[in-house]
Order: structure tokens, then C-alpha cells, then sequence
């Protein structure tokens, strides 16, 4: 593909842009709407039959979007080759970023998951970064025996304390002249990283970024059975990683980053200013400035596997930081138009705009549907049907489950006949999320909720960890 041209201005989102969440032009923009639209309701019955009919058009418009990627997206990403890609005469030399907090408990797993990656141990240049006041995690990193290409980086006392953050200050050491970027519960392929190398050998010098898949993998590998929560987590992650985001980078379009495994040509990185650090979804604000500048986004296939989140009380939480970071996303980046472009716009709208207003209206739809059936119970006889909105609601529903399902069965996990069933009761506590989102928008923008890991969790074969990598001396941090 031919490199893309984009007009660049100094009004383009950069990094620090999310610490203002709305600008006043914004905020007003907002109320006026908001105040216009209930007022016309009010006043003019026919405003709320035109506002229903532009809704149910834009969930057709939906339903298309989700049935051109499953077919974009087939054969998925590229597929992976079973020998090195690249000699090791030729291998760029590669940084590997890990941002830690609270991560005692996972860190012996996680040295053992690094050690495994496949690529020449003096071509490596990775950091483990962690936060000043975290003083139990920098005890128990330097009482690990670390592999020679890995070093404890603290990140200084300051604010905003986010993942985003300790990756900038990462940035400024990294050697590499490619970077990726893991979280603590991850178990990437060995082998990803050589065809991230090879992938940017043969692409154009616009190409910056390949995002790897990420699949969640059951809490126990040795069971087949796994949480109600935890299936659909994974059948909504396979629907992403495995069908959306292929079918857009084959189509040529700007998507959100996930929070992990994502390889970075480091110059462009750097040219960039890194991560926005006061944006709690850092990683779909940088996807669609990279697409500002010119550039553009890959896939990889070669995947990273991470456990599921787990019981409500640790999914709600991710899945408010997720919806918060998606709003400020879409607030910095409709402050300006600067290299953007139709597809640009389109992009922003389908992924975070359309993840946002789903979020938002899911319960709602489906406590519609349930009180018109129960109306129709009491009453003994089938109240007139609103057959154009239940019809949109049940293709959107279909088109949603058939995305998840596809995903699913090209990732390898399991989505039963039953989860599918169940799947419109997973997406209505994504409102209950959105809710607190909205909320937390306002009162703590920048807040950043962790999800709590656990290592009997992330990696069930305790015993794998291996035995050198404690020792009782520990090691000096660089």
C-alpha cells in the first residue's frame, strides 16, 4: 500500500492533551444539545418518532459495519511461519517494556514468561518499570535472578501515577530500534517478536505499529469450565482482536490500540511524544494519532494470551476505566481536524464512538424489550408491535452474537449456543459500567483502576516457575 499523505498541524492532539477533559466550546456544545433535544421532545411529539428512527438507522448502519469486517477479516491476520523469519545477522535489536504496580505475587511467572521469548538474548533490551512508593514490588524484583537483557527502571514520585507514565519514562532509555510493550499477566508467543521483525522489514516506512492478538484464556487450563463472565470477556476480545481490527488494517484504517502487545517502530514512537499519560486508555489515543500523522497500524498473528478479569468486582472496575478512557479519547480528539479525513473520522466513530453509545443503550434496550412483553402478558393480548425496532434490535443483536461467534471459533475458545442466549444479560452490566464511567469522568478523570492479578490465575503450573530465578542476594536496581 502506497504511503498515506496527511496534513499535520500543531492543533493535532499530542501527549497531556486528556489532563483537560472538556474544553469549554465542548462543554457547551454539550449542554445545548442536551437542552435542545429534550426541549424539542417536549414541545414537538414528531422530534422524538425523528430522534427514534436516526437511532435505529444508525443501528443499521452497525449491523452493516459488523458484517463487512467478518468478511474483511477472513483468513484473519497473516499467517504465522514456522521458522525465523529473519537470520539473526539481521534482527533489530528490540526493547521490552513492562509497567508493574502492585504485582508481587505475579512477577516469578512473569520473568519465566519473558525468559521464553525466542529472539537472541543480545539484541534484547527490556525494563521492568516500577513505581517509586511500590516498594514490595522493588523488593521482590531484586530478589529474582533476572535474564541478562532485563533491568529494574523505577519511574520518580509525580503525577499523574498511571501505566502511561512509567512507559514514557521507559521511553527515554530504550535502545531498541523496535519496542513492544507487555502487562504482568501476559504469556505472549515466543516467537512474536521475530515476526514483528520481519513484518517490519518488508512493510513501507509508514508502517509504525503492528498490534498482536490477545486471547483470554480459560482460569484453569486444565478445566473446561470457566465463569459466565469470563466466557463472554473472551468471546468480546476474540470479536476485536480476532475479526475488527484485521478487517480494518486490511481495509487501510486507524484503530484503538489494546493495552498491550503492541510493536512500535521506536523513532516514531519517540516523534510522537510517547503515550499520553493523563488518558487511562493511552493505547487508543496513540492508534489514532499515529494514523494523524501519515502513518499507519498492522496486525500481527502470532498471539499473546491473558487470563479474564474474573468476578464482577474485579470486571466492573477494568471495564470503567476502559468506557472513561474511551470518552476522553473521543473528547480530545474531536478538538481538531487535523489529519483525520473521512476514514479517519469513520474509524473513531465505529470503534470507540459506537463501543461508547452501545454501552450506554444496552440496558436500556433490553429492559424496552422486556417491558413490552410483560405489558403484553398482563394485557392477554400482543400490544401493538413496534415491529421496525424490535426487528433493528433483533438483526443487531444476531449480527453482535455472530461477530463473537466467529471470533470465537478463530481464536479456539469456547462460545456455547448458551452464552450466545446469554450474551444481551453481559452486555446490559456494560450500562452499569458506561454509568460509572460517565461518572467517573467528572469526579476522577485521570484515576486509574487496576485490575487486581493473581498467579494461581494467570499461570496455573505454579511449579514452572523456574528455581533460579530466586536468589537471596537479589538485584540492584539499574
Amino acid at each position: 500500500m502506497r504511503p498515506r499523505k496527511a496534513r499535520f498541524e500543531d492543533s493535532a492532539p499530542k501527549p497531556g492533551d486528556a489532563k483537560i477533559t472538556a474544553t469549554r466550546t465542548q462543554l457547551l456544545v454539550i449542554a445545548l444539545a442536551a437542552v435542545t433535544t429534550t426541549a424539542s421532545v417536549a414541545c414537538w411529539p414528531y422530534v422524538g418518532g425523528a430522534l427514534t428512527l436516526m437511532i435505529q438507522l444508525g443501528f443499521v448502519l452497525v449491523i452493516a459495519w459488523r458484517l463487512m469486517t467478518i468478511m474483511a477479516s477472513q483468513g484473519g491476520p497473516p499467517k504465522a511461519m514456522t521458522t525465523p523469519w529473519l537470520p539473526p545477522s539481521e534482527l533489530p535489536r528490540y526493547s521490552v517494556v513492562v509497567a508493574l504496580y502492585d504485582e508481587t505475587e505475579i512477577l516469578p511467572p512473569l520473568i519465566g514468561r519473558l525468559e521464553a521469548i525466542d529472539y537472541p538474548a543480545d539484541l534484547l533490551d527490556g525494563y521492568l518499570v516500577l513505581e517509586a512508593h511500590d516498594q514490595k514490588t522493588i523488593e521482590t524484583a531484586r530478589s529474582l535472578t533476572l535474564p541478562s537483557w532485563l533491568q529494574i527502571l523505577i519511574a520518580p514520585p509525580g503525577a499523574p501515577t498511571t501505566k502511561p507514565r512509567a512507559l514514557n519514562h521507559a521511553l527515554q532509555f530504550a535502545r531498541g530500534d523496535l519496542l513492544t510493550v507487555y502487562d504482568a499477566e501476559d504469556d505472549p508467543d515466543p516467537l512474536q517478536l521475530q515476526e514483528a521483525a520481519a513484518r517490519f522489514r518488508t512493510a513501507d516506512e509508514d508502517m509504525v505499529c503492528f498490534q498482536a492478538p490477545l486471547r483470554i484464556r480459560r482460569l484453569r487450563k486444565s478445566s473446561n469450565r470457566s465463569g459466565f463472565l469470563d466466557r463472554q470477556f473472551a468471546a468480546e476480545y476474540a470479536a476485536l482482536f480476532e475479526i475488527t481490527l484485521p478487517a480494518m488494517a486490511r481495509m487501510g484504517l486507524p484503530f484503538p490500540l489494546g493495552g498491550t502487545s503492541n510493536h512500535f517502530r521506536i523513532s516514531a514512537l519517540r516523534a510522537l511524544g510517547g503515550w499520553d499519560a493523563w488518558n487511562v486508555t493511552e493505547d487508543a489515543d496513540l492508534g489514532f494519532r499515529i494514523w494523524r500523522r501519515g502513518w499507519r497500524l498492522g496486525v500481527l498473528s502470532r498471539p499473546t494470551y491473558e487470563p479474564p478479569p474474573g468476578e464482577l468486582v474485579h470486571w466492573l472496575p477494568q471495564r470503567t476505566r476502559w468506557l472513561k478512557g474511551y470518552l476522553q479519547t473521543l473528547l480530545v480528539h474531536t478538538r481538531s481536524t487535523s489529519g483525520m479525513g473521512w476514514r479517519g473520522w469513520s474509524a473513531l466513530a465505529l470503534t470507540l464512538g459506537v463501543a461508547s453509545v452501545s454501552a450506554a443503550l444496552h440496558a436500556l434496550s433490553v429492559a424496552w424489550i422486556c417491558v413490552f412483553f410483560l405489558m403484553s402478558l398482563l394485557a392477554s393480548r400482543l400490544s401493538d408491535v413496534p415491529w421496525l425496532g424490535l426487528g433493528t434490535l433483533a438483526t443487531g443483536t444476531a449480527a453482535a452474537v455472530l461477530t463473537a461467534a466467529i471470533g470465537a471459533r478463530r481464536a479456539g475458545i469456547r462460545f456455547s449456543p448458551w452464552d450466545m442466549l446469554a450474551a444481551p444479560i453481559y452486555w446490559s452490566l456494560l450500562s452499569l459500567a458506561f454509568a460509572h464511567a460517565a461518572v467517573r469522568l467528572i469526579m476522577e478523570p485521570h484515576r486509574w483502576d487496576k485490575t487486581a492479578h493473581s498467579p494461581d490465575i494467570v499461570d496455573e503450573d505454579a511449579s514452572a516457575v523456574p528455581a533460579h530465578l530466586v536468589t537471596e542476594s537479589g538485584r540492584a536496581a539499574a
